[in-house]
């Protein structure tokens, strides 16, 4: 999908770049697919903000997506690809043979009337979902499980994908898109291909109310703020933060302090970190 500039006819025009969505084919979504979201502000249930910089923006259904892809040795025709204003991908709808229907995250190169299926041994193609045993090495995955039967929750943004680097055991070894080696047991699933969307990284918001509109409030910088409020705060003029490095508004350090517990037990399970 392709990026389109604004003509320049208000100060924020001019920085403004979207997606021009040629690529989808449907405006409305599938109506059995859609769940109510609930807007919270980033509160809890005792109406205390947990989450900042929350609140507003336009009102949103969350599509139901098929993470599991379970539907097993049934070929399931694309009707339509989709946009979802809950995550960055694109969105296809699936038709299956036996009259189901669900949505998955469009791959690069999956286009409508297409066939695609899931299941233990089938055809190694674009947008087809099986378990890393029966992928080739050195293929390109996205839509990844940790664990067999959990659901995807690895590479599912707009333009990731992961490579499958080596195959030994029980285990595959993932080059992750943060760079990091990981080892995922085989029997979990992944889908073949990239992400689609993959202009995504090239959108500039362009102004402050278009963020607004996606529900994201204001950021106040912490050494605008008292001491009361920041560790950062206070001070006459523009000061220093007057710490060993940057903290959060609670107090405990950010900007690449590592808050991963060292005794965690999957950490036996990555082969070496991210080199960000």
């Amino acid at each position: 999908m392709a990026i389109k500039r604004h003509n320049p006819t208000t100060p924020a025009q001019r920085f403004v770049m979207t997606a021009d969505f040629s690529g989808l084919t449907k405006k409305k979504p599938e109506k059995k697919l859609l769940s109510v979201k609930k807007h919270r502000g980033g509160r809890n249930g005792q109406g205390k903000i947990t989450v900042r910089h929350i609140g507003g923006g336009n009102k949103q259904k969350y599509r139901v997506i098929d993470f599991k892809r379970n539907h097993d040795d049934i070929p399931a025709k694309v009707e339509a690809i989709e946009y979802d204003p809950n995550r960055t991908a694109n969105i296809a709808l699936l038709s299956y043979a036996d009259g189901a229907k669900s949505y998955i995250l469009a791959p690069v190169g999956l286009n409508i009337g297409d066939k695609v299926m899931s299941g233990e041994v089938i055809e190694v193609k674009v947008g087809n979902c099986m378990p890393l045993v029966n992928i080739p090495v050195g293929s390109v995955v996205h839509n990844i499980e940790l664990r067999p039967g959990q659901g995807a929750v690895i590479a599912r943004s707009a333009g990731i994908s992961a490579r499958f680097m080596a195959k030994e055991g029980n285990y595959a070894t993932l080059k992750m898109p943060s760079g990091e080696m990981r080892m995922v047991p085989v029997n979990c699933r992944a889908t073949l291909g990239q992400v689609g969307n993959v202009d995504h990284e090239l959108i500039s918001i362009g102004k402050a109310g278009r963020k607004r509109h996606m529900g994201v409030r204001p950021t106040v910088r912490g050494s605008a703020m008292n001491p009361c409020d920041h560790p950062h705060g206070g001070g006459e003029g523009k000061s220093p933060i007057g710490h060993a490095g940057p903290l959060t508004p609670w107090g405990k350090p950010a900007l690449g302090f590592k808050t991963r517990n060292k005794k965690k037990s999957t950490n036996k399970m990555i082969i070496s970190r991210s080199k960000k």
